[in-house]
């Protein structure tokens, strides 16, 4: 599958929304943090990249956020190889999941476009949601130290809550952004393709 409408100002378009979901990474691990829990507010970068230009961009801006992340728990566990393909693969996940249900909801050809990009938002989390129970019930306690690992899967609940907590937060934002005319006007710029531009040419 290849990117829509693929072009150098396409590939910018991603490494921008890449930029803002790290940004938003480094913004919540500095001032958004409360000790082992950190509010994450990356995936608005995954989230405008998925809805605005598809299910492979959103794929690949998830991925590129998850760098972050990985990074840094993955220093901060001692678990590096383990967080860092990890939380690419989840992200991703995200990504691709929004961008395949914009698809799927014609979201574009609806009237309550708002609505519907919230409960997608929430609905393109439920992947990464089931792959990070796996990741902490399953992949450490197989590879880290048993002291760690349980301390590790004692944070699952309350990291899932925060999770989603935050994943309605952007729900709630990219429905916003979607009812915007003038900004939709500009992401039909940044990444023209069939539905939005039709939308946006009415």
């Amino acid at each position: 599958m290849a990117l829509e409408g693929g072009s150098a100002r396409r590939v910018a378009f991603i490494a921008m929304m890449a930029a803002l979901g790290n940004a938003m990474f480094a913004l919540s691990i500095t001032v958004l943090n409360w000790g082992n829990i950190a509010l994450d507010l990356s995936h608005i970068g995954t989230a405008m990249a998925a809805i605005y230009a598809g299910p492979l961009a959103g794929a690949i801006v998830g991925a590129l956020v998850g760098i972050g992340g990985g990074l840094y728990f993955g220093s901060v566990s001692g678990l590096m190889a383990l967080y860092l393909p990890g939380f690419i693969v989840g992200k991703s996940m995200t990504g691709a999941t929004i961008g395949g249900l914009v698809k799927a909801a014609r979201l574009w050809e609806r009237r309550r476009r708002s609505l519907v990009t919230a409960l997608i938002v929430a609905l393109g989390y439920v992947p990464e949601c089931l792959f990070t129970v796996a990741f902490f019930l399953v992949l450490i306690p197989m590879f880290a130290p048993p002291a760690i690992a349980g301390f590790l899967t004692s944070l699952l609940v309350p990291i899932l809550i925060k999770a989603w907590a935050e994943v309605i937060m952007i729900g709630f934002y990219m429905a916003a952004l979607v009812g915007n005319q003038g900004f939709l006007h500009v992401m039909a710029r940044l990444w023209p393709h069939g539905a939005l531009t039709a939308y946006v040419k009415e």
